[in-house]
């Protein structure tokens, strides 16, 4: 495993982080395949671990809690995220402070946070929704300086919501967010324009969350595949997205290099991009933790065939689907 230093935290996080929404808000888990695969990332030199409230009303939180305890003698990062208070995943324009974020929720759900982790102190606390309208509200800033100095939390983020990376930019020079994450991907290269470079500007830490695309960079999905209707993504991939989402990935299959498969050419196209300093897919296998981490070794993609996946880039609009 190799290690970046995450922006002006100086903390060196892992390359390959363990994002862990589906070990609460998918179907088909495994508890014991999932404890089996959070002790063997653990091992592998995984330390940094990206959950929220929302997944699974704090179930998540807590399965990380457990896992912290269980190897005590390591240093794991824990990042969560504050649910709105309107609990409206992705926001809306015209949504307002109060509606998701008043100071008072962003404390109540910092407290459960800390609570379900068995923590008293959260490494790393999000906004899990965020409207750049928000950025120059003093109460959500003064709320975050607090908590800071209050010791509860080391560090202040914002999750940008789905295909939006520009809707942080004016939150992020108030000089009061440390980190972002963000979805960036082979087909998701929008962050390139705009929020990366600010990043690197301003000295931020950045997270890379979807390297998969939700699956479709994986290279297994089809035309037919469905999930079942308690799955999330049985709301995502709705055949509008699916089709297209199949027919982009089928175009990158020829260009995946001898000895590669297509979810580690994902990974590695985006461990090519010096100013993300982790990635975070779901590994509720212990398979996948071994594929996944294996291509943290500090190689990347060659040049060329990073410049062409940079012509794979699919820019796509929020939608009532897109969540």
């Amino acid at each position: 495993m190799q290690y970046r230093t995450f922006g002006r935290t100086g903390w060196l996080v892992s390359e390959i982080g363990y994002g862990m929404w589906g070990l609460a808000g998918w179907t088909g888990n495994d508890d014991n395949a999932i404890q089996r695969s959070l002790d063997l990332s653990v091992e592998l030199g995984c330390n940094f671990f990206d959950t929220a409230w929302g997944y699974g009303a704090g179930k998540s939180e807590q399965i990380l809690g457990s896992l912290l305890r269980k190897h005590a003698g390591k240093k794991l990062y824990t990042a969560t995220k504050i649910p709105p208070k309107n609990f409206t995943w992705p926001s809306r324009r015209g949504f307002s402070l109060d509606e998701c974020f008043p100071p008072d929720h962003i404390r109540e759900y910092t407290e459960k946070s800390l609570r379900n982790l068995g923590v008293e102190t959260i490494d790393l606390q999000q906004f899990h929704v965020w409207e750049d309208a928000w950025a120059a509200d003093e109460r959500w800033q003064r709320v975050v300086e607090d908590l800071k100095k209050e010791g509860k939390i080391r560090a202040m983020g914002v999750s940008i919501n789905r295909w939006e990376p520009w809707n942080a930019l004016d939150t992020l020079r108030t000089g009061l967010v440390d980190a972002v994450q963000v979805i960036y991907n082979i087909f998701d290269q929008n962050p390139d324009d705009a929020l990366l470079p600010l990043c690197e500007k301003l000295n931020i830490g950045v997270i890379a969350r979807v390297p998969f695309d939700e699956g479709t960079l994986t290279g297994t999905l089809t035309k037919d595949t469905t999930f079942p209707p308690d799955d999330w993504r049985s709301t995502y991939f709705v055949p509008e997205n699916l089709h297209s989402s199949v027919e982009h990935a089928d175009r990158l299959k020829p260009l995946v290099p001898p000895g590669m498969n297509m979810p580690e050419m994902a990974l590695r196209f985006i461990l090519s991009h010096p100013q993300v300093h982790t990635t975070i897919p779901g590994m509720r296998q212990e398979k996948h933790v071994r594929s996944n981490i294996a291509a943290s070794d500090g190689k990347g993609l060659p040049g060329p065939l990073v410049g062409e996946l940079k012509a794979h880039r699919w820019d796509r609009e929020p939608t009532e689907w897109s969540q």
